[in-house]
């Protein structure tokens, strides 16, 4: 009997521990919060240091948090080119803007996404766009990319870019 109680909760705990998934965390020095309706995902790479996924009418957005640590993960404007390189036939803009203190570069593209592993093959998903950030830090930048359907994204900027003006200026 205790056996069985204890399989029903292992199975349950699953479903339990994602009430717990994280609406605050930190990426490099800076704090987020995850905006209502996005969902916490588990990081599908060890160079993630969070993922968020972005429901969508076309299709979810998936929005991604790096920090490699001061000096590292490339400049600012080396990772923006490489975003850019992302995309093919795009239309791309850039700013830089302060949140507080801080720096930070606003990217966006939209076009068609070559999804896949720098360097190895790739995926083309047309209608596709980008909104990223770069935080500046003297502590490492943090670089955050939310990709997806074009609409998904576009419906989900104002969120995003609050999540991450909000983040520099604490």
């Amino acid at each position: 009997m205790i056996k069985h109680i204890l399989l029903l909760l292992a199975i349950a705990l699953p479903t339990a521990a994602r009430a717990a998934d994280p609406v605050e965390f930190g990426v490099g020095a800076f704090p987020f919060e995850r905006p209502s309706g996005w969902q916490w995902v588990v990081p599908s790479s060890p160079m993630r240091k969070a993922q968020l996924a972005v429901p969508g009418q076309d299709g979810p957005a998936e929005v991604t948090f790096f920090h490699f640590g001061a000096g590292q993960g490339g400049g600012v404007q080396a990772n923006v080119d490489r975003w850019f390189g992302q995309f093919q036939d795009a239309k791309t803009s850039q700013s830089r803007e302060m949140a507080g203190r801080t720096g930070v570069t606003i990217v966006r593209a939209t076009g068609n996404f070559l999804s896949g592993m720098p360097g190895g093959p790739t995926t083309p998903m047309p209608g596709y766009a980008l909104l990223g950030a770069i935080l500046e830090s003297p502590e490492g930048d943090v670089f955050v990319k939310m990709t997806g359907p074009a609409a998904t994204v576009a419906s989900a900027g104002e969120a995003f870019l609050k999540m991450v003006n909000d983040a520099g200026a604490r």
